[in-house]
């Protein structure tokens, strides 16, 4: 077996990684290295630019940016503080009150917006200063709200499992998006149960409580932001349109209730679009030169040594899953999201699918778990980061309150790993 190509890109990703080389850059260059392996410098660079040009030559891709000014209109249009007056109603009587509301706005404006950094902001911007005027510690609100942020990427629409679809060669985006209904409300569930057991030890107060006048009034006011939901995942079921189309459906109906709720005004719409494009130039840049990288392992047989490796280690299927969870644990912690998932999909889907009779739906929702963990832990968090920013709280504080959420999103991880019904059910109930 010949490791010398894993070898060359390991190295030099780690290396230009460590001094302080941005990741899309450091994934382009690392490939072209790799590629000095096997070919001339001429040829090496032209391939790598075809296939980061044909990369994003794809209809799918175009869903991203539409879903991410989406995002981005309802992050201005106040539809978040709709969901936590909606979320107070269900919740907010229980011990711990507040702590519960911020985990359940979280999952429904982050399933809404699709994006967790814009959900933690949203909501912890909110929350968090009503959360310490009740007594709440700052770094644990920062925890819940980082923590529970993050289960917007697997509650749909989410556009992290569109590019896992595109990764994986065709997995129904439709498919992934129905199969993460159940693992993200059971991560929303054992956060949960983590808040409140921390609310009863630390006494905290229990919300005021409202009328069923007053409850209906907030169901009222918060149901054609969760519509939202209805229209999107409803329209892809029924087969009405697609899930580039769906988006593009989202940014006109998140736009229209902005409007109504008089949140957005026409002058607001350039600084949206210029954070939409600037976002969207970030995450294109980082998928192009992910699938480039990508064709590179597989030019070099990297995948097929790493597939040939794990089977060697072990042909038990547990342990080659807590291998493969443990890899990508360590690796969300050092990348972000996006490249994360371009990168190692085309190296663990074959194992699991071809050895282990994995359906890549299945798979898809795994990867996503883990990665969501690195997105709270440092020194890449990025939505670690905004939740302590919003509470103006220090990462190193926050870090205690954070651990038993770290285990909480472990175990809500390892069930749906192996636990398949939890993922495949619903998309089998809808024949996908």
């Amino acid at each position: 077996m010949d490791w010398f190509g894993v070898i060359i890109l390991v190295s030099t990703f780690i290396f230009l990684l460590a001094i302080g080389v941005p990741i899309a850059y450091s994934i382009g260059i690392s490939g072209i290295f790799t590629m000095f392996v096997s070919m001339d410098l001429l040829p090496a660079l032209t391939t790598m630019a075809q296939r980061m040009a044909t990369g994003l030559d794809s209809f799918t891709l175009l869903a991203i940016p539409f879903f991410i000014l989406a995002g981005q209109i309802m992050n201005r249009g106040g539809i978040a503080i709709r969901l936590i007056d909606f979320a107070k109603v269900l919740v907010g009587r229980l011990p711990g009150g507040l702590a519960f509301v911020n985990v359940l706005a979280n999952m429904l404006f982050g399933a809404i917006s699709g994006s967790a950094v814009a959900s933690a902001s949203a909501i912890g911007t909110i929350l968090n200063p009503r959360m310490q005027k009740e007594g709440y510690d700052k770094n644990f609100s920062a925890a819940i709200n980082a923590s529970s942020a993050t289960t917007g990427l697997i509650i749909p629409p989410s556009n992290i499992l569109i590019v896992y679809s595109l990764a994986s060669g065709g997995a129904s985006i439709s498919a992934l998006f129905i199969a993460g209904y159940i693992p993200g409300i059971i991560m929303g569930l054992f956060l949960m149960v983590v808040a409140a057991v921390y609310a009863y030890r630390k006494n905290y107060p229990v919300d005021e409580g409202v009328s069923f006048r007053e409850g209906l009034a907030k169901l009222w006011d918060a149901l054609p932001s969760l519509m939202l939901l209805v229209v999107v995942i409803g329209g892809l079921i029924a087969g009405y349109f697609t899930a580039t189309e769906a988006s593009a459906i989202a940014v006109l109906y998140s736009l229209v209730l902005s409007f109504i709720y008089k949140e957005i005004r026409w002058k607001d719409l350039p600084d949206i679009i210029l954070r939409t494009i600037t976002t969207t130039s970030i995450v294109m840049l980082l998928i192009a030169t992910s699938i480039g990288l990508s064709w590179i392992m597989s030019y070099e047989n990297i995948p097929q040594n790493v597939s040939t490796g794990l089977i060697n280690i072990s042909t038990n299927p547990i342990i080659v899953l807590l291998i493969i969870n443990a890899i990508l644990l360590f690796v969300g912690v050092f990348m972000d999201m996006t490249p994360a998932v371009l990168i190692f999909t085309p190296i663990f889907l074959p194992v699991v699918t071809q050895q282990l009779g994995m359906d890549p739906v299945h798979f898809g929702i795994i990867l996503i778990m883990n990665l969501c963990v690195g997105l709270i832990t440092p020194p890449v968090g990025s939505v670690l980061f905004v939740g302590c920013s919003v509470a103006d709280a220090k990462i190193q504080s926050v870090i205690k309150p954070l651990l038993p959420m770290f285990l909480a999103m472990i175990i809500s991880l390892m069930l749906v790993t192996f636990i398949p019904w939890l993922s495949m059910w619903l998309p089998g109930v809808f024949g996908f």
